[in-house]
């Protein structure tokens, strides 16, 4: 019984040092399939907006001189495709016309003044000559009844004097004066001339405004109307409406090349590679994904005020393009993995 109770208590304190022992074993490898770690990488999704590579914003033209409100009379369809210098909209140019018109008349009566006063101010100076070569002439008239003097009495011999101190101080009394005659016409000339050219710049301007009523497509593409005030609305400008110089009127763009512009925490940077393929999913088309490329990234980071979280800018450029993209929709863009 003894040896028994022995032997029971050794294979007792056997079977609780091996459970210790495989307790404190560490565990052995596990094998991992392929397709349990792909299923397991992380995916990086951004999200951003479309926009356009190519486009423009048609603008309510500026005009030259006083500024106001300009009647939009005609304005193209929305989604209308337009080629460069095609018509786009229109603007009354009634006030534009009657500036014209009353420029020119100033100007072409100015011209005819300018013309009257050119033949004025030559016959004024052929008369001036003309006195100045009597003057002249009498005072070597004068001078020549000088010469008589041993042969004239004393009251003669004065009196010619006289003449002669009268007629060379005509003579030089019209010296001066036709040279401040010659000045005066002349400023009176130049300052018809200016008034001219000045009318002559209001009509060119006037002419410029008339031009530019008509607004034309700077480059080909699709319109997209822009919203605008009108009265106490927020919408598309409507033919009618009195819109200010400067507000925007449409945005043209090129659909054929666009690209998705995103926000890219700074953890994330690190997985963006020259050349990375990524799938872009758009909020208003979810039966839509289109492939696209990394085309570049901003290398300067910033972060909201009070938020440690910075981001940058990065571009992807959509290999491919769908008829219903517009600038400005909503995208996630989720890179793929590089093989």
């Amino acid at each position: 019984m003894r040896t028994i109770a022995l032997l029971t208590s050794v294979l007792a304190v056997a079977t609780v040092s091996c459970e210790r022992a495989t307790s404190s074993s560490p565990t052995a490898p596990t094998t991992v399939s392929a397709a349990e770690l792909s299923h397991g990488q992380r995916e990086i999704r951004l999200t951003g907006t479309v926009e356009a590579i190519h486009s423009s914003k048609v603008i309510v033209p500026q005009t030259l001189g006083q500024g106001g409100q300009l009647t939009l009379t005609r304005l193209i369809p929305n989604g209308t495709h337009v080629e460069q210098g095609d018509l786009i909209a229109e603007f009354d140019p009634t006030q534009q016309i009657d500036n014209a018109l009353t420029a020119k008349g100033k100007y072409e009566d100015l011209s005819h003044q300018v013309e009257q006063k050119i033949a004025q101010n030559h016959a004024d100076q052929e008369k001036r000559i003309s006195d100045l070569t009597q003057a002249k002439g009498d005072l070597a008239k004068a001078q020549i009844e000088l010469q008589k003097a041993p042969i004239l009495a004393e009251i003669a011999k004065l009196e010619n004097d006289v003449k002669a101190e009268i007629a060379r101080q005509h003579v030089e009394s019209l010296t001066k004066s036709n040279v401040y005659h010659d000045q005066s016409d002349t400023a009176a000339l130049r300052i018809l001339e200016l008034q001219r050219d000045r009318q002559k710049v209001a009509l060119e301007r006037a002419q410029t405004n008339i031009d530019r009523m008509e607004v034309r497509a700077p480059l080909a593409g699709m319109v997209a109307q822009q919203n605008v005030w009108r009265g106490n609305s927020n919408g598309h400008a409507q033919e009618g409406d009195q819109l200010y110089r400067g507000q925007a009127l449409v945005s043209i763009f090129d659909p054929t090349q666009m690209l998705v512009r995103c926000s890219v925490g700074e953890p994330d940077g690190a997985a963006l590679t020259p050349g990375m393929r990524a799938k872009v999913y758009f909020d208003a088309y979810p039966d839509l994904a289109l492939p696209a490329h990394f085309e570049f990234a901003s290398p300067m980071a910033s972060s909201a005020l009070g938020s440690p979280v910075k981001t940058f800018s990065a571009v992807f450029r959509l290999d491919k393009t769908d008829p219903r993209l517009t600038p400005d929709l909503s995208a996630a863009v989720v890179l793929e993995p590089p093989k």
